[in-house]
């Protein structure tokens, strides 16, 4: 575990050397692949989403494509389709852009229900039916998509049931002043992602996975986990809580976060920690909370406050 533990530190290490000032957003995000999941950004255009999935691409040898959604974006596009090829006499298959390892999904908003539904069909099963046959993506298999801010012109909400494929949600944001300055001071030069260097395979990656997986919880959190969870059913200010994907994705982020951490174990503050990014985007909020100009981040953290921490000692 130690091995491979700074094998992924490696890679958030490269991966900062491209993406300035963002260290927390970067470990987060490698806190997802580790958890095997799939990234949901709200960003908006300009701020290194494109550079941030080659980044990670480089650093962990991954074959990397990026899809950019537009309304002529069609469901083939990305599953693949079979074209008549005359020297075979036959119809051959062409594999879409969903068979690599990472996945940038460009503003995945701007693009058709059926061609998002498909993508997130992929996203759930990990293989695609096309033609009466189904193929398995490669595995590692992780999308980072990009939405436009509710409400930009020739922008449509993701339904409910598929924006919950998303284990996480998060924001890049401007960078700092001082990490501004110094993109600007590097323009002209050669590309900032060429200065990545090679950390990992996918194999590797899986292995990390692998070991993720076997992290341990006590009783205690995982009661912890589920208060948290259903807490969120029964607020106040929330219209609809979180479902039981919900419950299942923040396991599996605290135990990467544990993991990442270099422990065997998960602790309250992975918990904690992990919940916001598990729940922004499955929680919505009722018309008085809008009223009240309370955000959801608001509401996340008063949940957290309300629901007493486990006890992790030793049972007598």
């Amino acid at each position: 575990m130690l091995e491979l533990n700074e094998k992924a530190h490696q890679v958030l290490k490269e991966v900062n050397k491209v993406i300035l000032g963002k260290e927390k957003e970067i470990q987060e995000v490698m806190t997802a692949f580790l958890a095997n999941g799939h990234v949901l950004l709200e960003d908006i255009p300009g701020v290194g989403k494109t550079t941030l999935a080659n980044a990670f691409s480089a650093a962990m040898t991954l074959d990397c494509k990026r899809v950019q959604f537009t309304p002529d974006v069609m469901p083939s596009d990305l599953t693949g389709f079979s074209v008549y090829r005359r020297d075979q006499d036959k119809f051959v298959y062409q594999p879409g852009s969903v068979f690599c390892n990472l996945l940038l999904a460009d503003e995945i908003n701007r693009t058709s229900p059926k061609t998002q539904s498909a993508l997130l069909e992929v996203m759930e099963e990990r293989k695609v039916s096309a033609e009466g046959i189904t193929r398995p993506v490669p595995d590692p298999f992780l999308v980072i998509a990009t939405q436009n801010p509710s409400g930009t012109s020739g922008t449509q909400f993701l339904p409910d049931a598929q924006i919950d494929r998303f284990m996480i949600n998060m924001s890049i944001g401007y960078p700092d002043f001082k990490s501004e300055l110094e993109i600007a001071k590097t323009v002209g030069k050669e590309a900032r992602v060429s200065a990545v260097s090679p950390v990992l395979d996918a194999k590797t990656l899986v292995q990390m996975q692998d070991d993720v997986h076997n992290i341990y919880i006590k009783d205690e959190v995982y009661n912890y986990m589920l208060q948290l969870v259903t807490a969120t059913r029964n607020h106040q200010h929330i219209q609809r809580g979180a479902s039981p994907r919900a419950t299942i994705a923040l396991v599996m982020m605290s135990k990467a976060a544990a993991w990442l951490s270099g422990r065997e174990f998960v602790i309250p503050t992975d918990v904690q920690t992990q919940l916001p990014f598990v729940m922004t985007h499955r929680i919505k909020l009722n018309s008085a909370a809008k009223m009240s100009g309370i955000s959801k981040n608001e509401v996340i953290q008063n949940i957290v406050k309300s629901v007493e921490l486990p006890y992790m000692g030793a049972k007598k």
